[in-house]
C-alpha cells in the first residue's frame, strides 16, 4: 500500500512566494508507511572538506546533493520529503538563491522552517539543511 500524501495550502495563510516560486507547503499530511530523518546536512564533499567556501549558491547545491545522497541511501527520495529545516548565516544571501533550493525541493514542496544563525559547526558553512521524508 502506497502512502497517501496531501499537500495543503490553507485559505487563511498567506503563501510564502519568492522569484514566482512557492516556496513551500504549510502544511504536508501523510498516512501510513516509513518515517525517515535526515540530520542536518552541511556543504562537505564524500572526504568531508568544505565545498563552496563564501559561496551560498555553491553552498546550497552541495548541501542538495547532501539530502539527496542520505534519502537515497535510505531507500527515498527528494519527492518523499515532508519537511526541512534550514540554517542561514545570512538570510538575505540565502534568498538570491531561490532557483537551487527548488531545484532540490520544489518537486515535493515540504513544509519548511529558514532560520538565520550566527554561526554553523565551522566558520566556512553558510547553510545546513535538515529534513524528514516520508515512503
Amino acid at each position: 500500500m502506497a502512502a497517501k500524501r496531501e499537500n495543503i495550502q490553507p485559505d487563511a495563510l498567506s503563501k510564502r512566494v519568492v522569484n514566482g516560486h512557492v516556496l513551500y507547503s504549510h502544511v504536508v499530511s501523510v498516512e501510513g508507511r516509513r518515517t525517515i530523518y535526515v540530520s542536518g546536512q552541511l556543504a562537505r564533499d564524500k572526504a568531508g572538506n568544505v565545498v563552496g567556501k563564501g559561496d551560498m549558491r555553491a553552498q546550497l547545491r552541495q548541501v542538495g546533493e547532501n539530502v539527496k545522497a542520505a534519502l537515497d541511501a535510505a531507500g527515498a527520495s527528494l519527492a518523499d520529503l515532508v519537511k526541512t529545516t534550514t540554517f542561514v548565516t545570512d538570510i538575505d544571501e540565502y534568498f538570491k538563491h531561490v532557483d537551487v533550493r527548488m531545484e532540490y525541493f520544489g518537486a515535493a514542496l515540504p513544509t519548511s522552517t529558514t532560520v538565520e544563525v550566527r554561526r554553523l559547526a565551522h566558520p566556512d558553512f553558510l547553510v545546513e539543511i535538515e529534513a524528514v521524508a516520508v515512503v
